[in-house]
Parts: structure tokens; C-alpha cells; sequence
């Protein structure tokens, strides 16, 4: 991959628009649009602070199980690469009301032919 492949203006801001879509839509429980955006596959991974899913059909009952309170959060340090036109990795860090804890989140996105979906995820607080 040449340097200039990495980090295309265009790319960044689609990526980075969809990526503030899942953490609105997540803070705010739209199932609809989290579902959206994930890859609907059985290889679709996603490994949670106190669960592993795998597959789209887990996922979605992870999020239908999902107490819909208390999921504000503010992020911090994200960081946003994309590789090429089809693939991305954003990562952040965040925080809730009220606790110290600081989480993690990593998201693997590809572009497929609907748009930009999840294709793995792990999200982990710090001890």
C-alpha cells in the first residue's frame, strides 16, 4: 500500500461519519441503526467488556437484551485510520458519568455494498 493510500481526506470523513452514526445511535439505543451497521454474518465478531458474540444472529440479541439506560458516554482519543478506499479501523477511549473506569473500543469497518459496516469489534474497560 502506497503512503498516499492511507488516510484519504474523502475516505476519513465517510468513515468518520458513520462511526459518529453507531455512537449516536448507540448512546441512544436505536437498535435499527446499530444493527445497520454491522455486517449481517456469522463472522462478524464482536468482543464485549463481559461478552463474546459471534455472529450477526448473537449480536443482535446481545443489543434486543441491552438495558436501554444509562449509556452515555464521552469519548476520548479517537482515532480514525482508513486503508484504501474499502477499509478502516477506529479506536477510542471513553468514559460514563459517575464512574472512573476508562473503556476501550476498537472497530474494524469495510466498506461493502450498502456502505460502511462493522466487521469486528471488542470493546474492554481498564482495571
Amino acid at each position: 500500500m502506497k503512503a498516499e493510500d492511507i488516510n484519504r481526506p474523502v475516505i476519513v470523513a465517510e468513515v468518520t461519519d458513520a462511526f459518529y452514526r453507531y455512537e449516536q445511535a448507540l448512546i441512544s439505543n436505536d437498535i435499527a441503526v446499530l444493527d445497520e451497521l454491522f455486517w449481517h454474518d456469522a463472522r462478524t465478531v464482536r468482543l464485549g467488556a463481559g461478552e463474546n458474540l459471534y455472529g450477526i444472529d448473537e449480536i443482535r440479541a446481545f443489543r434486543a437484551a441491552r438495558p436501554s439506560a444509562g449509556l452515555n458516554r464521552t469519548l476520548h482519543h479517537t482515532v480514525i485510520t482508513t486503508f484504501g478506499e474499502d477499509y478502516a479501523v477506529c479506536s477510542t477511549e471513553f468514559t460514563r458519568e459517575g464512574s472512573e473506569k476508562i473503556g476501550r473500543q476498537q472497530q474494524t469497518w469495510v466498506r461493502m455494498p450498502g456502505g460502511w459496516r462493522i466487521v469486528a469489534a471488542q470493546v474492554s474497560l481498564m482495571v
